[in-house]
């Protein structure tokens, strides 16, 4: 752990991402455990959301072995994660984004197992997302044909169509690069956020559709 601390830790401005790297490691190996095995397609999907400087990565790798040995201790790194927003605030965006990573995770072998399931739903406890919220991102992570575009966008069906465009607008403008970056969030969850516009964009699609043909 502290061989990984030392990449961030000559930089004050990336102080705060210490905390965040050592916790979003810990939590993406033993997220990968929740259904007992862990698979490559779970460990790619890791790497593909937290790019390791070459000279770091057995230091990385050794700390994720570590890890994901079993899923105990799992509520610990999530408790250290969800301080790091700062607002104290219930549905902080910053947390949804690493819960998003991590259902990245929990889909990368084709499916959510029902293990991860409930791991993922603790987490999203532990992180004061409440179920409206947990249901939008679980939705965004299912085949579309099967998620109600309403949850995608977290809007109840009967509102006017100008509050759903709204509602849409701010998604769009929530899930923007720029955005991501002053979060906090590494460079790589930009990937992250283009399949989640792309879900937010195809539930919008799917209600002006029917809203036009009703």
């Amino acid at each position: 752990v502290e061989a990984v601390r030392t990449v961030f830790s000559g930089d004050p401005d990336l102080r705060r991402r210490v905390a965040f790297s050592v916790a979003m490691i810990a939590l993406s190996a033993k997220m990968a455990k929740a259904d007992g095995i862990v698979t490559q397609d779970e460990v790619r999907a890791f790497q593909e959301i937290f790019e390791v400087p070459p000279s770091e990565t057995r230091n990385v790798a050794r700390l994720y072995d570590i890890a994901k040995q079993d899923v105990a201790g799992f509520e610990t790194y999530a408790q250290r994660m969800a301080q790091l927003c700062g607002s104290g605030h219930a549905n902080c965006v910053m947390l949804e984004d690493i819960l998003d990573g991590l259902f990245h995770i929990a889909k990368a072998d084709g499916l959510i197992h029902e293990q991860e399931g409930q791991f993922l739903h603790r987490i999203a406890e532990i992180f004061q997302i409440d179920e409206a919220h947990y249901e939008a991102i679980l939705s965004r992570h299912v085949d579309l044909g099967a998620a109600d575009p309403y949850v995608v966008l977290g809007i109840d069906r009967g509102r006017p169509f100008e509050e759903i465009r709204k509602r849409y607008r701010k998604l769009i403008s929530d899930n923007h690069p720029d955005r991501l970056i002053a979060r906090g969030l590494p460079q790589e969850f930009i990937k992250i956020a283009t399949t989640r516009v792309a879900a937010i964009n195809a539930a919008y699609e799917m209600i002006e559709r029917g809203l036009r043909h009703a």
